[in-house]
């Protein structure tokens, strides 16, 4: 099937400093493509894929599970490694699961996460009845634009695969599990008015994380698609604010930019 015009992943090289992306359940690449281009414009390389299954028809969603979209971004991260020296993952609701699982795995190979309104588990009467449901109810609709901010919309399906949803409600299952092995700085930005992922969640990942450098960051003004909405600037200026404090040749050519800027004005360039 064709990708959905808007829905193709974005990859763009840069310097010595990469980012990998991770879009949530049922969206693409698009409700994130604001944060990839604008850590792009500031000379990082940046890869957000687009995760097996999505970005096409829902029934296309149907036949894939946690594994192929964790083996997607696995590769991903792999590839980045190769040809950077530093490497950070952002991810947004099942993008941010994704996203903890990649660092309980890999590690110091990942210098740092940010992670918004990431989910933890599937909530409600409905996640227990997941495992017969999905073999008599295909789809069910879903939660789509999850957004405050009038006239930002998302792209995505409008209804929830079944099968799907049981395997990722399996794969919360086992990201909480390793939630100990994550180490690396991390910051989390939640909405507390979430209309898809329980605030709980974003409290049980930083109860559980054995991470030291932990900064948490309320979205007053946002709902699920954070990214998309009146708090996404923040979502990018503290994302580049972490980079830069933890990569050296990052926060140097900021600080660089900064002088000339300064030099700029003072002479009237």
């Amino acid at each position: 099937m064709p990708v959905l015009p808007g829905a193709e992943p974005f990859r763009r090289e840069g310097g010595e400093v990469g980012v990998l992306l991770c879009h949530g359940f049922t969206g693409c690449p698009q409700s994130l493509r604001p944060w990839a281009e604008y850590l792009a414009e500031r000379g990082l390389t940046v890869t957000l894929p687009l995760l097996p299954g999505h970005g096409t028809r829902w029934e296309d969603m149907q036949l894939t599970g946690w594994q192929d979209w964790y083996a997607e971004v696995d590769r991903e991260l792999r590839a980045l490694r190769d040809r950077c020296a530093q490497v950070f993952v952002f991810g947004l609701s099942l993008g941010a699961a994704l996203t903890l699982r990649l660092a309980a795995k890999h590690g110091d190979e990942i210098s740092g996460i940010v992670v918004v309104n990431p989910l933890n588990r599937v909530h409600g009467l409905s996640a227990h009845a997941l495992p017969v449901l999905r073999h008599f109810v295909p789809s069910v609709k879903g939660i789509l634009s999850d957004i405050a901010k009038e006239g930002s919309q998302e792209l995505g399906y409008d209804r929830v695969p079944l099968h799907a949803a049981h395997s990722m409600r399996n794969f919360c299952q086992i990201v909480d599990t390793e939630l100990p092995q994550v180490t690396q700085p991390i910051v989390l930005l939640h909405s507390p008015q979430d209309h898809v992922v329980s605030p709980a969640d974003s409290a049980r990942i930083l109860g559980r994380v054995s991470s030291t450098d932990v900064t948490e960051i309320l979205l007053e003004q946002s709902y699920h698609v954070a990214t998309l909405d009146h708090d996404a600037d923040r979502i990018f200026e503290e994302s580049y604010a972490f980079i830069a404090r933890l990569a050296p040749s990052v926060g140097e050519e900021s600080d660089a930019g900064q002088v000339g800027q300064q030099e700029g004005t003072a002479t009237g360039g």
